[in-house]
């Protein structure tokens, strides 16, 4: 079952976004975009470092899968690389694409999600810029607002247990974004 969530993924992301997405171009541009957004754009000045995941592929069809590769900073230095897995089980169906970014408030967080093990469990809330509606979504309940655009979004995040995350939807109808259950490798840079 796992093998096939992660062939729908991988099938989803290619037909969102054809090949090579994640170059370092596409890491650039992935870190411009949340530098331009209101809701992400203090993260940068106040937190201790920052995964991102310039495209999470996400699909389903009743078993859904999601992967990205991304890259780990520390104080805006390149330490290592990360890839992020996600498996669900259920009545869904469709696919989207999606650029990621988790911020680490300080060095404890940091460390948690370097332990290369690292999972996001229930009650972690993610903030969704889009071009016309941004909105968040945790297990106490759903926030939106309309803006009018993805760099001058209205809603703000926080921090959970050291981490706040973000994601830029790119393409596709899934019908939200959801972090719990998502799984990190982590490979500090050689």
């Amino acid at each position: 079952m796992k093998t096939h969530a992660l062939r729908v993924a991988s099938a989803v992301t290619a037909l969102l976004l054809g090949t090579g997405a994640a170059h370092a171009a596409g890491y650039k541009e992935a870190i411009q975009m949340f530098k331009n957004a209101n809701q992400s754009a203090p993260f940068f000045d106040n937190s201790y470092g920052y995964a991102i995941f310039p495209t999470v592929g996400e699909g389903s069809f009743i078993v859904g899968g999601a992967h990205g590769d991304g890259r780990v900073y520390e104080h805006g230095v390149m330490v290592g690389k990360t890839a992020v897995t996600q498996l669900s089980v259920g009545w869904q169906a469709g696919g989207e694409a999606y650029s990621q970014i988790i911020f680490f408030k300080d060095k404890r967080a940091l460390d948690a999600f370097e332990s290369g093990n690292f999972q996001f469990g229930a009650g972690v809330s993610v903030v969704v810029i889009t071009a016309g509606a941004s909105a968040s979504a945790d297990t106490t309940g759903v926030q939106s607002s309309a803006s009018g655009g993805q760099n001058n979004a209205a809603v703000t995040g926080s921090y959970n247990n050291g981490m706040a995350v973000f994601t830029i939807v790119k393409g596709g109808l899934q019908g939200g974004v959801s972090v719990e259950g998502e799984k990190f490798s982590y490979h500090a840079k050689s």
